[in-house]
């Protein structure tokens, strides 16, 4: 299988030899990676060409206008020729085995997506704490990760994702939970528990400064489409709004997934997919 690693840039291209470093780190050989520049304004383009320099597994590109992440994400899988994707975002880092692992578990019957335990780090990627994360329930029609369980280092099944309504290409945040959840109606999520994703916090990152309110926002209107795509009118006896009007309105229907008969449930049917091999 070939694996397209997919970097989207925007101004970080200061970060970019550690993530360039982490890809020619890994073990598995057979790999591309695919960037494409989203009209940056810093000088990350000079200093991306001169890092992957003449390197044929490194193809890179450029919007001629600022797009936004939904359709830079989006044309970036359009342009993958792997079997398998993986984002890694141009100021993170993946670790040696990061692709191997994933690649394995494409190998059994059914996997459309897989996802491993990130590493929280400093803005020297010195590492801080893990995200701790597990298997999610699989062919749940009420999943919608929220709380987020599946994060980095999410990879997929290309060809599967093509039988998908694609990526929405109006979000400019939370694009990757619509990812998840297009590809989780599809097959089977396999979670794996090591740690294959370097996270760098900084004051650049998009998910760190002043857009967690409109992430926020992002993420119900996110969760409302996959409710409506799975044709569901009730969430847990309560009804499902014809039309969005507020994200308080969506996050409510979810609270009793907080709740701990419902966490203790969900670990038992998550152990007895495991067991019974339905996972």
């Amino acid at each position: 299988m070939k694996f397209s690693i997919l970097i989207a840039n925007y101004n970080n291209g200061k970060y970019f030899r550690e993530c360039y470093d982490s890809v020619m780190a890994q073990e598995y050989p057979n790999w591309e990676a695919v960037i494409l520049d989203d009209a940056s304004t810093d000088d990350s383009v000079r200093v991306i060409k001169n890092i992957i320099k003449d390197d044929r597994r490194f193809r890179f590109f450029e919007n001629s206008v600022n797009s936004g992440v939904g359709i830079t994400k989006s044309r970036l899988i359009d342009l993958a020729e792997g079997d398998v994707c993986g984002f890694v975002d141009p100021d993170d880092a993946i670790t040696p085995t990061a692709i191997s692992s994933s690649i394995k578990n494409f190998q059994e019957k059914e996997v459309v997506l897989t996802y491993s335990v990130f590493m929280s780090c400093d803005e020297n990627l010195q590492p801080l704490s893990p995200f701790r994360t597990r298997q999610v329930k699989n062919n749940d029609r009420c999943f919608f990760n929220y709380p987020i369980q599946i994060a980095h280092f999410v990879c997929f099944d290309r060809k599967v994702y093509l039988q998908t309504e694609k990526m929405n290409t109006a979000m400019k945040i939370a694009e990757d939970q619509d990812l998840y959840l297009k590809m989780y109606e599809k097959g089977k999520v396999k979670f794996i528990n090591e740690v294959n994703y370097l996270y760098r916090l900084h004051s650049g990152g998009i998910s760190q400064n002043d857009n967690k309110q409109q992430s926020y926002e992002y993420f119900a209107k996110v969760i409302f489409l996959a409710m409506k795509r799975r044709n569901l009118t009730k969430i847990n006896g309560r009804d499902i709004p014809d039309e969005y009007t507020r994200s308080k309105d969506i996050y409510n229907l979810l609270e009793y997934q907080h709740s701990i008969p419902f966490r203790i449930k969900k670990k038992i049917s998550i152990f007895a997919q495991q067991i019974f091999g339905s996972w």
